[in-house]
């Protein structure tokens, strides 16, 4: 039978999938592309952050059904958890999987299609103490993979449905998630990138802590680079940062939610920090690893109550004071549910769009301060592959895209090389 896959959202997600993948392709399926009219199965696996988001969702799942109107469609994901009546409604789905059920999606699948009923297990469902846990990582690219430590989320701020859409903080033990990143290793992937919900949360299910795990994942032989996709920077310690600038496989790389400058916001939205503490903590990365470390900042736009004012603090807080290398902006949509949307001061939309624009005019300016202070600089590239233009290209340890002229031999190997 022939399986494709969708993927929406966020990087879990894609290791997610990517475990799917591996366990649908060793119970004998053909994997082929989505608008391949002769595929039989599609899973498609959802985001729920935005509106824009869960209508792109519905779209998808429409146009599966009308490209093969026999084909079986299963969904999971947030978009999952969170309307699953709404996806259980439409035309051609026919299993939804919700946050608590991503373990069973293969083997129920498997049932439904009436194939070996059997469990396809993988070594990396092996060991597995938290149960509404699905082990994953990404291993469709040749040089980087996405490993899921962390899912869930205790915070509940008031603009996010996250906690309710993947369920509350927990992991796995550090030892199963070293044996997934030797998997990984075997594959001959160079560059794991640790990802979670609240990835610094990491240790809620079995007592151990974040920084036990970086020094566990630093002695896996064949992982020669790590980067930690997000954190919370009340969960990025002294102590964490500390030890990744003492010489480890830890890049200097952070991607650090602020969401707000306005201390009024963070409040709130019930973020577990103000200001002081961000640039405290942004101070701190830079002394102990240096300027040139890449800083990338979520900030969100149109939270209720941001006036002029509380968004003036926002841009004048970035470039004044943090000047990070890149800002990720998004326009806040209303959640239903959260607090957040029945808040009074909704900011419209046409306001939001002009701050979207004043802070991407933001990011460009400081993107390239931040290469044009990097230039000089010796550092290391993991060339991952061929361009549009038909160079190869890779990342630095700080994150810089960097390109050269094309070397079969070079890809998925780490070179010395200037900015």
């Amino acid at each position: 039978m022939k399986i494709a896959f969708l993927t929406l959202g966020c990087k879990l997600n894609y290791a997610e999938t990517s475990t799917y993948e591996r366990g649908f392709l060793a119970a004998g399926f053909e994997l082929t592309q989505w608008r391949d009219s002769s595929a039989d199965v599609y899973l498609i696996n959802t985001c729920s952050v935005t509106t824009h988001a869960e209508n792109k969702c519905r779209n998808i799942i429409r146009k599966c059904h009308r490209t093969s109107p026999d084909a079986a469609i299963i969904v999971t994901g947030c978009y999952a958890e969170l309307r699953r009546s709404e996806v259980e409604a439409l035309e051609g789905v026919r299993l939804v999987f919700g946050a608590g059920e991503k373990a069973k999606v293969v083997p129920d699948t498997l049932k439904m299609l009436g194939l070996e009923t059997e469990p396809v297990i993988s070594s990396e469902a092996a060991g597995v103490v938290e149960k509404s846990f699905l082990p994953a990582y990404s291993s469709g690219e040749r040089t980087r993979s996405f490993l899921k430590v962390q899912d869930g989320c205790d915070n509940f701020c008031a603009y996010c449905t996250v906690p309710f859409a993947r369920g509350r903080s927990r992991n796995i033990p550090i030892c199963e998630l070293v044996r997934q990143a030797r998997e990984i290793a075997a594959k001959g992937i160079k560059e794991i990138v640790l990802t979670g919900v609240n990835t610094g949360d990491f240790g809620r299910s079995t007592g151990e802590s974040f920084l036990d795990l970086l020094k566990a994942l630093d002695e896996v032989e064949g992982i020669e680079r790590y980067r930690i996709s997000s954190i919370e920077p009340n969960l990025l310690t002294e102590e964490i940062i500390d030890w990744i600038a003492s010489g480890t496989k830890f890049l200097p790389h952070f991607h650090i939610p602020l969401q707000s400058g306005s201390d009024i916001l963070l409040k709130a939205m019930g973020r577990k920090y103000d200001t002081a503490l961000f640039a405290s903590r942004i101070d701190y990365i830079r002394k102990a690893m240096g300027e040139s470390v890449f800083l990338g900042i979520d900030v969100i736009v149109g939270l209720p109550g941001e006036s002029d004012e509380e968004f003036g603090k926002t841009y004048d807080f970035l470039k004044d004071r943090i000047r990070p290398a890149f800002i990720h902006i998004f326009p806040y949509s209303p959640r239903p549910g959260t607090r957040a949307a029945a808040m009074p001061g909704q900011v419209r939309e046409g306001v939001k769009t002009e701050r979207v624009a004043r802070l991407e005019e933001l990011c460009n300016e400081l993107s390239a301060d931040f290469r044009r202070s990097c230039a000089s600089i010796e550092s290391k590239v993991l060339w991952e592959g061929k361009n549009s233009s038909g160079k190869m290209e890779g990342y630095s340890e700080n994150y810089i895209r960097v390109e050269a002229p094309f070397d079969a031999n070079k890809i998925g190997k780490i070179d010395s090389v200037t900015l």
